[in-house]
């Protein structure tokens, strides 16, 4: 499993998060996605690999067709996490807000 900023950096590339909202609608193959996307099957299959190493995607083999679904659970870890992150930057800048007014009371 790939750590937060690793998980972040994959999330960056705008193609895979392209991939992951089409998963997110409905299980498909690689070919099915490089016809909904301006990027070549084997582009998909790399960034699909990336994905899955991440923790993100998983492969589901349907007869002879292989099919990708986006994981949840990671994304959702991931959100949680960035919440907390988030909550802990909100007090920060609310001390800094007390500070820089208790400031301007004095002036």
């Amino acid at each position: 499993m790939t750590a937060p900023p690793a998980l972040l950096a994959v999330l960056a590339d705008e193609t895979r998060w392209r991939i992951l909202t089409e998963l997110g609608a409905q299980e498909l193959s690689a070919s099915a996605l490089a016809t909904r996307l301006p990027v070549s099957r084997q582009a998909i299959a790399k960034h699909l690999a990336v994905l899955a190493r991440a923790g993100l995607v998983e492969s589901v083999r349907e007869g002879r067709e292989v099919r990708y679904r986006a994981i949840g659970a990671r994304l959702s870890a991931l959100g949680s996490q960035l919440t907390v992150i988030a909550q802990q930057w909100d007090r920060r800048l609310l001390a800094i807000k007390h500070i820089a007014e208790s400031m301007d009371d004095r002036a």
